[in-house]
């Protein structure tokens, strides 16, 4: 018979928050206790729409056979977003996966001690990601330093106060003047309204950290480290 429940450690992709879940146990018919499976190994993604045959995940109780369908496992992160927890098991096994393409070599960081190193850190990170002809602009952000490059508008903020509101929304409309989409990199982190709007605008969000590492704060930049300017 199954464990009572089971548990895994999730980040959340938005705040990266660590969580701890324990899947939920329910009554097969048979009276047996079961829980879905979950996957120590997969990654919480953000719920951003809803669709009924995604809501449930078919679980089979060990005791006497029977394949149920019960509710996909959730979790509510007190930033405000709602976590798919992975499950194992639920992938087609049909379904072969593409091939992988080729790794990009490790990213070197730039130490960050001074303003200027902040923008470079984030330009060398640019470069990393595979965006080109990487400048800065001629224009005045409202904080900071404004770098494009193909294909892409970042605005590199090292001053000491989080990015605000304004900040954001001044980079999109900026963005949307010249049809590229954006980034935003700052020293000290974002507001929650300036973060909560950047969701709703497309915007990825990044930290850099000392070390001259950008670390994604949203999940679209999560996507953007993981999948770089080919995305």
């Amino acid at each position: 018979m199954r464990a009572m429940s089971e548990s895994v450690s999730l980040r959340c992709p938005a705040c990266r928050r660590e969580h701890v879940y324990t899947a939920p146990v329910y009554p097969c018919g048979c009276g047996a206790p079961v829980a879905p499976p979950l996957d120590p190994h997969g990654s919480a993604t953000a719920v951003t729409h809803r669709a009924w045959d995604d809501e449930w995940v078919e679980v089979r109780c060990t005791s006497c056979g029977h394949e149920g369908e019960w509710p996909r496992p959730e979790l509510g992160c007190p930033c405000g977003t709602l976590l798919l927890v992975p499950v194992a098991g639920t992938a087609p096994d049909a379904v072969e996966p593409p091939p992988a393409p080729p790794a990009r070599r490790a990213f070197q960081p730039v130490t960050i001690r001074t303003a200027h190193d902040a923008v470079t850190a984030a330009a060398v990170y640019l470069r990393w990601l595979g965006y080109r002809d990487i400048r800065r602009t001629g224009r005045r952000p409202t904080n900071g330093v404004a770098l494009c490059a193909d294909g892409l508008l970042a605005q590199v903020d090292p001053t000491v106060a989080p990015a605000s509101l304004r900040d954001v929304e001044c980079l999109w409309l900026t963005a949307m003047t010249e049809s590229v989409p954006c980034a935003y990199f700052s020293l000290s982190g974002y507001s929650p309204e300036a973060r909560t709007r950047a969701d709703t605008l497309g915007i990825p969000l990044f930290v850099l950290d000392l070390t001259g590492t950008p670390q994604p704060v949203n999940s679209l930049a999560d996507d953007l480290d993981a999948e770089g300017a080919g995305r």
